[in-house]
């Protein structure tokens, strides 16, 4: 199965590099010509134009920012409907709204073209060494053919449902953990304002009934000092506005989601929507002038 990857951001390039390293042949394709150069040198060709990569591959991976950055690589005059022949896939990654992947599907399937999602969770350092967790929509059969594919990038790889099942699934998740997060920070703070050693603190909220994922992996970062999470404020208003419309559509009151979606507001307001989303503790940092440092934390994550 010959395999193109457009979109070699922070989460992109380490999931096309994971692709390389099963040994698939791989086409990748970026705006940004610096990303593409470590995979080329790893042995993947390189497309000048998404409609180009298509072109030489069975199925597509698209791992892009928006849904409007997602909807112009494939349905653009260069785009990946233009060069992708007949029969063959399109795989989102991008964490996307449930209309956005079905009205995109419906135009890849007058090309002929199948779809599947497969947004991943469990962040940066885990993308680097396939570890992550994919969320798949879609039906069974093509799961089946691109499973192993998947597999290369992720631990787990979890059949949702229908296509835009996925969807809802990974914005639940992002929404936990952006709720986590900020529920992270004040629990760090209770404890630095409590006298108490926060890298001991840190470990006892690890052994703790009170432990998260967020906890462990970004309440290293914060307490390290850098926030480099490798995830934007811009990222996270994103999913969290796509939570509160699935929240608005189902029916359900989100209200820890919807205080903390004006948390991030105000932090994209203090840092800037580029800022690192793990950026919203400072918030608390600042506004009680007293910093979460501790000694013996790194300043990226480590899988």
């Amino acid at each position: 199965m010959r395999y193109a990857f457009i979109g070699l951001g922070e989460l992109g390039g380490k999931l096309a590099a994971c692709l390389l390293r099963a040994g698939f042949p791989l086409v990748v394709h970026d705006r940004d010509a610096t990303a593409m150069a470590p995979l080329a040198a790893a042995g993947a060709t390189v497309a000048a134009l998404p409609r180009e990569a298509a072109a030489q591959a069975d199925a597509v991976f698209t791992c892009l920012p928006s849904p409007a950055a997602c909807e112009s690589v494939l349905t653009g005059a260069d785009g990946i409907l233009a060069g992708l022949a007949s029969g063959g896939t399109w795989i989102e990654i991008s964490t996307l709204d449930r209309d956005t992947i079905l009205r995109l599907a419906t135009r890849a399937a007058e090309r002929g073209v199948h779809t599947l999602e497969a947004p991943v969770t469990g962040g940066v350092h885990l993308a680097a060494i396939g570890a992550v967790a994919v969320l798949v929509g879609g039906e069974a059969d093509l799961l089946a053919q691109h499973r192993p594919a998947l597999s290369a990038m992720g631990r787990e790889v979890l059949h949702m449902g229908p296509l835009g099942s996925a969807a809802v699934m990974k914005v639940i998740t992002n929404m936990l953990a952006f709720i986590h997060l900020v529920a992270c920070g004040e629990a760090l703070m209770l404890a630095k304002r409590g006298g108490l050693d926060l890298a001991q603190a840190f470990h006892a909220i690890k052994a703790s009934s009170g432990n998260s994922f967020v906890h462990e992996t970004e309440g290293q970062l914060i307490l390290n000092g850098s926030y480099d999470v490798g995830f934007t404020n811009d990222l996270a208003l994103k999913d969290l506005g796509f939570a509160l419309a699935f929240g608005r559509a189902f029916g359900v009151p989100l209200d820890l989601a919807a205080l903390t979606e004006q948390t991030f507001v105000r932090a994209r307001s203090a840092f800037g929507g580029s800022a690192q989303s793990t950026m919203v503790v400072k918030l608390l940092e600042d506004a009680l002038r007293t910093d979460l440092r501790a000694p013996g934390f790194p300043a990226r994550l480590q899988a």
